[in-house]
């Protein structure tokens, strides 16, 4: 690989890979996640840069963002108003103007090694490469109880109905084509946990084949997810992205921003 440019020259220069991270109260997880993102992007033979999306966080994780100190890695500051990861991500994804996109989350649970190789793939022509805690090549440590495991296999097992052939749709370590996933995530209507679901098949739909990955997971505390909580409405949020799908194929059109639901997943 060749040499990286230097700090001021690779600020001066328009990204090659922007990566999304959303947050809502990461004030203690985002801190130690962006030195980890930028310690990595910076070794990276290209111009990178990050943009977080705050989430109407209620503690200091804005003026965090707002205090990361320049470098070789520009660190931006964008607000999204409606509540809900999918919203925020959304929001993030619509500002990038980088070739290579994605998103992770602020815990950086998924081991950034993995970076190396989507960001390779989407070079060579990949449109879409997403982590998957599912491969048989990947080392996952998890610690959640057996409850929240049934629950995540019936998950599974629905979201293969509306995206097929994707073993892991919720790992939150998602790389695209720009111009893919900008024209996909505009569509986007799912503001909570499910809104992976619609993306990967937004994308889907415009021809991409998506690629998963091995990773190295490890769950790390601090998810805000319930099953007890948040099971009923992670239903509802999938039964609606599989009637929308469907009522935007029947009819070519495409429905206004309405987050209907109660908007669900921070992990």
């Amino acid at each position: 690989m060749p040499p990286s440019p230097r700090g001021d020259e690779r600020t001066s220069r328009t990204p090659l890979l922007e990566i999304v991270i959303p947050a809502f109260n990461e004030e203690e997880r985002l801190p130690g996640g962006l030195l980890q993102l930028c310690a990595k992007l910076a070794r990276m033979p290209f111009p990178t840069a990050v943009i977080v999306v705050d989430n109407n966080s209620t503690d200091f994780t804005s003026e965090i963002v707002s205090a990361w100190p320049q470098g070789a890695v520009p660190v931006r500051l964008i607000h999204c108003a409606t509540p809900g990861k999918g919203a925020a991500v959304r929001a993030g994804l619509l500002a990038t103007k980088a070739s290579l996109v994605g998103f992770c989350d602020a815990d950086m649970a998924t081991g950034l090694d993995a970076l190396d190789a989507a960001v390779g793939l989407l070079i060579a022509g990949e449109q879409v490469v997403i982590g998957s805690r599912a491969h048989a090549c990947s080392d996952v440590e998890n610690r959640h109880s057996t409850a929240r495991e049934l629950g995540a296999v019936g998950f599974r097992a629905l979201a293969r109905m509306i995206v097929r052939g994707v073993s892991d749709t919720q790992c939150g370590f998602k790389f695209f084509d720009g111009a893919l996933v900008r024209q996909a995530v505009a569509g986007l209507r799912t503001p909570g946990f499910a809104f992976d679901v619609e993306l990967l098949a937004r994308c889907v739909g415009l021809g991409a084949a998506v690629l998963e990955i091995p990773v190295q997971w490890r769950d790390v505390p601090g998810s805000r997810f319930s099953l007890a909580r948040h099971g009923v409405g992670i239903l509802l949020e999938l039964g609606s992205i599989w009637i929308r799908l469907r009522a935007e194929s029947r009819a070519g059109a495409e429905p206004a921003w309405d987050p209907l639901l109660n908007p669900i997943g921070y992990p």
